[in-house]
């Protein structure tokens, strides 16, 4: 039996000690799960709220299991009715995806007590590093340079007080359980900090059922820079590369890139070895991902650790010729690493755009809705990984992601250029979308020139809405729509199933088994 090695494929089929595995979650990770499984040859299990129905993941699962009503706390949250659907299916493992239960310790120890193995890292490895209070602690004892600040959440706001006096401001207040921006304020005044402390403390209770916030220095204008890391049970680990994440809106991440325009080879070396030495002091095992905070002078800052596949593994994947979603499956099964960190190498650059179901002129208000007609970009290094399909709802339900659109190539500024021609080439009808944003991005000359730090979006969205900045309006971007526009309204009506028959194979091989009655597709309450 052999792993998967960089920039050799995977040997198909083989044998596995896994049969059957349970992908607990929705969407494009969802769909992106059930591919690496079958082509590991294993069999899908794919759970389903009300809203997800007819979601593709559903369709492309050997079975589907119903978890209950759209809420995520009716259903994707519900470990108990998770494991309930793991148990009648017979998997024999379940990987969580990202969000939702994915970095819930108390949910992977529900896995191993019931014999079914959890895909990601052990629940105590996940307990001393998913909070970011007792990650900073495990930093501290990794010896890896951080922001300076608490490592304890503040029972008051005359303790942030005293904590803000002695590092100085300005400081950044954040949720000990959570991200995504929530529970995060930053102060640049000691008035100020008592009512910022209040508010973080509220919305990280509403946000993630824990009031607990700490207090950091705020390093100002930083870069975003992650390493991935990979660990099996056998005391390997490596890692592949930084990613850098620098664009994002609120704090949370809008385009991702690997490698970082930035990072010399000496400073991957540093910030990589200290990601080990935080994993392996912490017993981490699986896929992982370190974030530093990297100032203008190349000093980096330990910010937190995920405990889970990133959203953005796609560009990760792209530079290095590896499969993070085969090799977590792998080293789930006690398979060892077959690689050293000398064998990684890094190929290329490739930028990642998170496409929303969003309108970024009116604030970025989701825009649930039916999407009534999908052009999807292709030709050489472009990658999508996406849950869509012509005619299917978006759902008010969830986060309004789309797909993930990936452009790679020899160079930063040809993988630019791919990914503009491919976002002029994506047309999706019927709903909001924010397109419109990325091209305006690719298009500004300090991102071009990688002149970008966590502040970068905010400051151009500064200058005015998408629209009025002539970022989706120029020829080249019309002629799909209008190319659309002309096909729609000429073609036959077609039904809901033969629509969703044009738009791939995936989804012609779904239609042939509704046709033929099912066979293959079991949707059970």
């Amino acid at each position: 039996m052999r792993f998967l090695t960089p920039h050799t494929p995977s040997p198909i089929p083989c044998s596995f000690v896994f049969r059957k595995i349970l992908i607990a979650n929705r969407g494009e990770i969802a769909l992106r799960i059930v591919r690496a499984c079958r082509e590991l040859g294993l069999a899908t299990v794919a759970v389903f709220s009300d809203a997800d129905r007819a979601a593709l993941h559903v369709l492309e699962a050997d079975e589907a299991y119903r978890l209950g009503p759209p809420p995520a706390v009716e259903s994707y949250l519900r470990g108990g009715l998770i494991l309930d659907a793991a148990r009648r299916a017979g998997a024999d493992a379940i990987h969580p995806g990202y969000g939702f239960l994915s970095e819930n310790a108390d949910f992977a120890q529900s896995c191993e007590e019931a014999g079914i193995k959890f895909i990601g890292p052990p629940a105590a490895a996940m307990r001393a590093l998913g909070s970011k209070t007792s990650a900073r602690q495990a930093a501290d004892e990794a010896g890896m340079p951080r922001t300076p600040g608490c490592v304890h959440g503040l029972a008051s706001p005359e303790e942030a007080l005293a904590v803000a006096a002695g590092i100085g401001y300005p400081v950044m207040l954040k949720a000990a359980a959570g991200g995504g921006g929530k529970g995060m304020r930053a102060v640049s005044r000691a008035e100020d900090l008592p009512e910022a402390f209040v508010t973080a403390q509220s919305e990280a209770e509403r946000a993630f059922g824990s009031g607990e916030v700490y207090l950091e220095k705020l390093i100002e204008r930083p870069r975003h820079i992650e390493i991935q890391v990979l660990a099996d049970e056998h005391g390997h680990y490596v890692y592949l590369g930084e990613r850098e994440c620098s664009v994002q809106r609120r704090h949370q991440k809008v385009i991702e890139e690997a490698p970082s325009a930035v990072v010399s080879p000496d400073l991957r070396r540093r910030m990589g070895e200290a990601a080990v030495r935080l994993a392996r002091s912490a017993g981490y095992t699986n896929a992982g991902t370190v974030e530093y905070l990297v100032d203008d002078e190349q000093n980096f800052y330990f910010l937190e650790m995920n405990t889970r596949l990133q959203v953005e593994h796609p560009v990760t994947e792209v530079v290095t010729g590896l499969d993070l979603v085969h090799l977590q499956i792998r080293i789930a099964q006690g398979e060892p690493l077959p690689f050293a960190q000398r064998d990684v190498h890094l190929r290329g650059h490739a930028i990642e755009c998170r496409v929303y179901a969003e309108d970024p002129d009116n604030n970025f208000m989701p825009s649930p809705g039916r999407i009534t007609r999908l052009l999807q970009p292709g030709g050489p290094g472009i990658r999508e990984d996406c849950g869509i399909y012509e005619g299917w709802v978006v759902p008010m339900d969830y986060d309004p992601m789309l797909s993930k659109l990936v452009a790679f190539a020899p160079t930063r500024q040809m993988a630019v250029a791919r990914m503009l021609r491919a976002l002029d080439e994506y047309v999706i009808g019927g709903i909001d979308t924010n397109l419109s944003l990325f091209r305006r991005i690719l298009r500004d000359p300090d991102f071009s020139a990688a002149h970008i730090d966590t502040g970068y979006l905010d400051r151009l969205l500064a200058d005015g809405p998408v629209a009025q900045n002539g970022a989706a309006h120029d020829g080249a971007a019309h002629v799909p729509a209008i190319a659309a526009a002309v096909f729609e309204a000429t073609r036959p009506a077609t039904s809901p199933m033969a629509a969703a028959a044009s738009c791939g194979g995936g989804w012609k091989s779904a239609a042939r088994r509704e046709a033929a009655g099912g066979a293959h597709w079991k949707a059970r309450a």
